[in-house]
């Protein structure tokens, strides 16, 4: 099989639930809505969206909880910080609610707020470091450094991400006092498990670059480097700490060695032409409130990809609520929002990301992906075609464009974008193997074979072996009646390299079942089924194996579970015709069919 199908983004019916709860009688006895205190919320929402219960019903504590318990489940923090906020209203001082508001608030970026429940969570005994920790991003915001330290040294969770969130916090309020060497024996100090190591020599190295301490700086950073060598603001930092201690070719070194790994980033391209130019190489950090934003994107973004979604969402506001220039934050929280399925909110995150920024072009080409997973196709072409005319010669925002195209069936339009992209490149290389694949598809689609096979031959040819183009290029063969000797050896090849990919196995089936080798197609065909239960395409070629091997029954259950599968327009009348009269006999498939009635007695 050639492409998997579009993933579709859930969807909850709040008001369908609360409609629920009102009808079974969960009512609690009615409730004021309480003003919302002034915000300054990191992510704002549209002034037209509606929060918690609606207007035309009651609202009730059990049903503002169980809604809030099901937005927070959803991970839509806006609702379930405002359903929340409805059942607090009718018990003040339960803690629960009052952390859960908090929290909650807190993820969806409505900083002041939670502020404010933090608190009231002091007031009622309810100790939490994500409290204090918001409590002293306020004074650190307000250059009251000692009042920070005072916070952060509050009873609270003892967990290890509260000891280093709070600790290396508490060295930045130290920092900001004026207290240097305190604040690198408060990290020093920090006692936990490996992963604290990295994080720790990090920040003391911050530190010290920003005290003008470079030499430890230096010292600092190489153990951090040593740890993690994949991690780009260590890099960064590494290189232009080099750089200050008068090692300018080893500098240049470490970002070659990171260029062998992933070649352009942003950020190490600015890096490089600063060190190259001879230009003024600055501490990465300088203001206190701006490191504590560090330890927070740091830690936020990696406990994000562990499940741990609504704290790391709370972790990456704060971030952003201390330093609203802190551009990683932004594009973390922006990328948690896009695996959340919420891409309104990641691009009014990476809206943040600040134009002078090395990042903001990639940011950019993201917001421009995100308003095509809104199926705004019109803007993501709108602004993806703006960053194109600012740039030409960036392939990135062309490609990406392209492939909106592509994935929308706009294969014309989609075939002239990747042509213009190839006709930017002086020299192609092996990198370029991709935009050969997906103009290649094109042109299939458009019926254009032979320019078609000649791209896919192309892209082996700078990516030799490559499972997608194998599985493509030997499918469509297939598909056409040509060649295939060289396309079960293409898909052979493809399987081998990728055997857990169902659209690959599904194509090494169908292949069997085009040579007339019906039983290995039906044992490959099942193989696929188990990886991709759900795919129509899957489906119905194992439905046209079953029948010709003789398992006419079994042949009409998988028609019908492919056509239940929501197929392609053109492809549902095929399968409701095998449904209804079976495919067209033949002396194999008749001798099948008597072999396999005699098995089932039939």
């Amino acid at each position: 099989m050639k492409k998997a199908p579009g993933a579709r983004a859930r969807s909850t019916n709040i008001k369908s639930w609360l409609k629920t709860f009102a009808l079974i009688g969960i009512v609690a006895g009615p409730a004021a809505h309480q003003a919302h205190a002034e915000t300054s919320a990191v992510v704002t929402e549209p002034s037209s969206a509606q929060f918690g219960t609606p207007a035309d019903l009651p609202v009730t504590l059990a049903g503002s909880y169980l809604a809030g318990r099901l937005a927070g489940f959803n991970k839509d923090y806006a609702q379930a910080a405002a359903f929340y906020q409805e059942a607090l209203n009718t018990d003040q001082d339960n803690p629960m609610l009052l952390e859960r508001t908090f929290i909650l608030k807190l993820a969806h970026g409505d900083v002041i707020e939670a502020e404010h429940y933090a608190n009231e969570m002091e007031r009622v005994g309810n100790d939490n470091f994500l409290a204090h920790l918001t409590q002293a991003s306020s004074a650190m915001l307000q250059g009251d450094y000692g009042d920070a330290e005072a916070d952060l040294g509050k009873p609270g969770n003892a967990g290890p991400l509260a000891q280093l969130t709070i600790g290396i916090s508490k060295a930045w309020a130290l920092y900001g006092a004026g207290q240097v060497d305190a604040a690198l024996q408060t990290i020093a100090d920090l006692r936990g498990p490996e992963w604290f190591e990295v994080f720790k020599s990090t920040h003391r190295a911050l530190i010290a670059f920003a005290a003008g301490q470079n030499e430890l700086a230096l010292s600092e950073i190489e153990a951090a480097y040593a740890a993690d060598q994949g991690a780009i603001r260590t890099v960064d930092a590494y290189a232009r700490l080099l750089t200050v201690n008068g090692r300018k070719a080893d500098a240049l070194e470490i970002l070659d060695d990171f260029d062998r790994l992933l070649s352009g980033h942003p950020l190490l391209v600015k890096t490089r032409l600063d060190i190259e130019s001879g230009a003024p190489i600055d501490p990465i950090v300088i203001d206190p409130a701006a490191g504590m934003a560090e330890i927070l994107y740091g830690l936020g973004s990696a406990i994000g990809r562990d499940g741990a979604e609504e704290l790391s969402a709370a972790y990456l506001q704060l971030s952003l609520h201390l330093d609203p220039s802190a551009e990683f934050a932004a594009i973390a929280l922006g990328g948690l929002f896009e695996r959340l399925e919420q891409p309104a909110r990641a691009i009014d995150v990476l809206k943040m990301v600040p134009g002078d920024s090395p990042l903001k072009r990639d940011a950019e080409i993201q917001i421009g992906l995100n308003y095509n997973a809104l199926d705004d196709i019109d803007s993501a072409r709108a602004h993806l075609e703006a960053l194109i005319a600012q740039d030409p010669n960036e392939l990135e925002a062309i490609t990406s464009l392209g492939n909106i195209l592509r994935n929308h069936e706009k294969f014309e339009e989609a075939e002239k974008i990747y042509s213009q992209a190839l006709a930017t490149i002086d020299t192609i290389n092996d990198e370029h193997w991709l935009l050969f694949y997906f103009r290649g598809i094109c042109r299939e689609r458009l019926g254009e074979w032979t320019d078609a096979e000649a791209d896919f031959r192309k892209a082996l040819e700078l990516n030799k072996d490559q499972p997608l183009v194998l599985n493509y290029l030997g499918y469509s063969l297939v598909d056409q009646g040509l060649k295939l000797d060289e396309a079960l050896a293409m898909i052979e090849k493809a399987v081998e390299l990728r055997p857990n990919d169902g659209y690959i196995v599904d194509s090494l089936g169908w292949v069997y079942y085009k040579l007339g080798r019906y039983e290995e197609a039906v044992r490959e065909l099942e193989r696929a089924i188990e990886l991709r239960p759900s795919d129509p395409v899957i489906n119905d070629h194992l439905g046209d194996a079953y029948w010709k091997v003789g398992r006419r029954n079994e042949a009409r259950f998988q028609w019908n579970h492919a056509r239940d599968l929501e197929p392609e327009e053109d492809e549902l009348p095929k399968i409701r015709e095998k449904i209804a009269n079976g495919l067209p006999d033949d002396p194999e498939t008749n001798a099948a069919q008597a072999t396999g009635d005699d098995q089932n007695g039939g």
